[in-house]
């Protein structure tokens, strides 16, 4: 009976644990002022993303894509309306390490190793030798890099960069990782088998992911929820759940499963299109 009671218990904490709601944007507008007048980047976004969730946001170049993902991590300001990040404000979201960015570039330092590029904000952080020695070694074998520590960016192939990069963001064990567009300049194999990679890593580690993209293939494949946005003033147009299951080979791209999310997200897509800079 006991063995019951706990059983029950643990599962419903899991439940909780998995509706918790980590981002919430509402009414969110942000306007750039510049030299030519006023950018409306998002136009009263209203979005939850739940804990443990793959959300991926797709729209055309200029819809504020990655100016959300830099409202979340306290990189921009919104000008009007509401956003909370692990229930606080982006800001002490930050303070609070929240959160690890994957940039469009690896971004390493050519003149570090890939073990301590991977180790900077540890370093940044005060971890100690000994612990920042351990969270690299434990992150290189996340990303399947445990023998290139030694090496140096130049060395890696640019699949590889890519994955140094996202093992940095891990390296502290942030709860939520905000990755812009992070396969984009890759070709269509390696950012195959990155994806593959990444969903594997999102099973280990059970991190939130917010993921930028303009590839409707990688946003259907990898995620769980795909936001779909309009040109500038970027505004969220749908929100697409996925109906996938958890495994998903390459070759589940090819059933009508697949085929009909990726349907319903380039409909999203011309329903709001207008491609104009």
């Amino acid at each position: 009976m006991d063995t019951l009671t706990n059983a029950t218990g643990t599962a419903a904490k899991q439940n909780s644990d998995e509706t918790m709601t980590v981002i919430s944007a509402k009414d969110l507008s942000l306007t750039f002022e510049t030299n030519d007048g006023p950018v409306h980047a998002l136009s009263n976004v209203d979005l939850e993303v739940q804990k443990g969730e793959f959300v991926s946001f797709i729209g055309p170049s200029g819809c504020g894509k990655t100016t959300f993902l830099r409202v979340i991590a306290d990189l921009e300001k919104p000008t009007s309306g509401t956003i909370t990040v692990n229930g606080v404000s982006p800001q002490e979201a930050r303070m609070n390490r929240a959160y690890g960015y994957v940039f469009q570039a690896a971004s390493l330092f050519p003149w570090r190793t890939v073990e301590k590029n991977i180790s900077l904000p540890l370093e940044i952080m005060g971890y100690s030798a000994a612990e920042q020695k351990a969270r690299v070694a434990r992150v290189l074998e996340l990303v399947d890099l445990g023998g290139f520590a030694k090496k140096y960016p130049w060395q890696l192939s640019g699949g590889m960069q890519q994955r140094a990069s996202i093992a940095r963001a891990l390296a502290f064990d942030a709860d939520i990782l905000l990755m812009d567009e992070p396969f984009g300049a890759l070709d269509e194999i390696v950012r195959d088998h990155l994806n593959e990679q990444l969903l594997k890593l999102w099973k280990r580690t059970t991190k939130t992911i917010c993921f930028v993209t303009h590839s409707i293939p990688e946003a259907v494949y990898l995620s769980t929820k795909i936001v779909v946005m309009s040109p500038r003033p970027g505004r969220v147009t749908d929100v697409i759940p996925s109906t996938l299951p958890d495994e998903r080979p390459l070759d589940i791209r090819e059933t009508p499963e697949f085929l009909e999310i990726a349907h319903r997200v380039r409909e999203g897509l011309r329903a709001g299109h207008s491609y104009e800079d």
